[in-house]
């Protein structure tokens, strides 16, 4: 009765990773964002949870929509809603909730392709004594938040996203709720380019890193 959810956005060039030009152009940075996805879905399949992918964009436009469609083949889909990030992420896990009573769930992104079943199974298990779990990023946000039941994510939409404190502001709209969070460990998410660099560091084998590597170059 678990379920891990990526909410993630089509990597379509000139609307993925566009912090990443330059000097990335839009095609390759949409490659980064495609390669980033790709291996956090394979990742995904390696855990004891129900897949699910809350996603925005056309995936029918984006780079490698062939290998796309393979990699989320049986995952259960979910259309993102509402106006900005924080009111996307509670509706996302609002609905899943409702799809999926009473499985509890670890939401992350397509930043963190170095992310491990490992640590996944792990964030699962922390939810059977803790009531939310957080995985702070190195620049203030977060790469993971979980909750045993989905429906206190809407604490979430008070939050200000993608900001140096969003972390902070999280686990603050958590512990007003009366929730006992579980910390995870730090993690860079690719969000610039020196981030790409670092995390393509940490994965030297992986598809992700041969083509920031590629463009580097």
């Amino acid at each position: 009765m678990t379920a891990v959810l990526v909410v993630a956005k089509a990597p379509v060039p000139g609307l993925a990773k566009t912090r990443l030009c330059p000097p990335a152009t839009p095609r390759q940075a949409a490659e980064v964002a495609h390669a980033a996805l790709v291996g956090t879905a394979n990742t995904v399949r390696a855990v004891a949870a129900t897949p699910v992918l809350a996603h925005t964009g056309r995936f029918a436009d984006a780079v490698g929509a062939r290998a796309l469609r393979r990699a989320f083949t049986g995952w259960r889909r979910l259309p993102q809603r509402g106006a900005g990030l924080a009111e996307r992420l509670a509706n996302a896990h609002a609905d899943l909730a409702a799809a999926l009573p009473g499985h509890a769930v670890v939401q992350i992104g397509m930043d963190t392709p170095q992310v491990t079943a490992a640590l996944l199974d792990e964030a699962l298990r922390r939810l059977d004594d803790a009531d939310a779990v957080l995985g702070p990023a190195a620049d203030g946000g977060w790469w993971a938040i979980g909750f045993r039941d989905p429906r206190h994510a809407a604490a979430l939409r008070a939050v200000p996203m993608s900001t140096a404190a969003t972390a902070d502001h999280t686990r603050a709209a958590l512990v007003s709720r009366g929730l006992r969070i579980a910390e995870l460990p730090v993690l860079t998410d690719v969000d610039d380019w020196p981030a790409a660099r670092a995390v393509a560091a940490l994965i030297p084998a992986s598809r992700f890193a041969r083509v920031v590597n590629e463009v580097a170059a």
